[in-house]
């Protein structure tokens, strides 16, 4: 019986990591259960053994994406605590590697208008999403008050997801490539900042 959990709960995780790969590669109406089951190599069928409905997963995924994300800049971050630390972070989020490989990249700045679209469970994860990130940079950012360093980290985080998608849109390289490399130098040098009282702590989502 032991086993049994055991081989559901990687089985779980491993269309888990698939769905959160698929959703930023091909989008989350461009996947199907069909197609993410496929990617994690296994049938259709199975899926509800797992999950209870697409919005389930696509909610888990973005989660999921955003976790692993969150883990690799936490490493470059915890290189140093110098100011440079900043720019590496920045520059690893907005370089060519994320742009030209989407299931590697940011859930926000792949699937940003579609998670638009999603129900509460989805745009709740979307939200605790953005402030894990953003909280990661708060550390990062010059010397300054913490309320300000906040309100500065949150003004960058949505820099960089902008800057992201705008950079996947456009179709001249060159142009891509100076979004990617000015972007990092603003943001890096403290040319983005914010005014008033972020408040940094996930809530649920209400109609608008």
């Amino acid at each position: 019986m032991r086993r049994s959990r055991q081989d559901a709960a990687a089985t779980r995780e491993r269309i888990l990591k698939s769905a959160a790969a698929e959703f930023r590669r091909n989008g989350i109406d461009g996947t199907g259960l069909a197609d993410l089951m496929a990617a994690a190599g296994l049938t259709h069928g199975g899926f509800y053994k797992h999950f209870g409905s697409k919005e389930q997963i696509v909610a888990e995924a973005c989660a999921e994406a955003a976790n692993s994300l969150t883990n690799s800049l936490s490493a470059i971050a915890g290189r140093t605590k110098s100011k440079v630390s900043l720019e590496d972070v920045v520059g690893s989020y907005l370089s060519r590697a994320k742009r030209d490989s989407p299931a590697d990249s940011c859930p926000l700045a792949m699937m940003g208008s579609e998670l638009a679209r999603q129900g509460a469970e989805t745009r709740d994860a979307a939200s605790g999403s953005f402030l894990k990130l953003t909280r990661l940079l708060v550390p990062l950012m010059p010397d300054a008050e913490p309320e300000v360093k906040a309100r500065n980290a949150m003004v960058a985080m949505c820099a960089m997801i902008g800057a992201l998608t705008v950079a996947r849109i456009v179709p001249e390289e060159s142009l891509s490539d100076a979004i990617l490399s000015e972007m990092t130098r603003a943001i890096s040098t403290g040319q983005m900042r914010g005014s008033g009282k972020p408040k940094l702590s996930a809530g649920k989502s209400t109609s608008r």
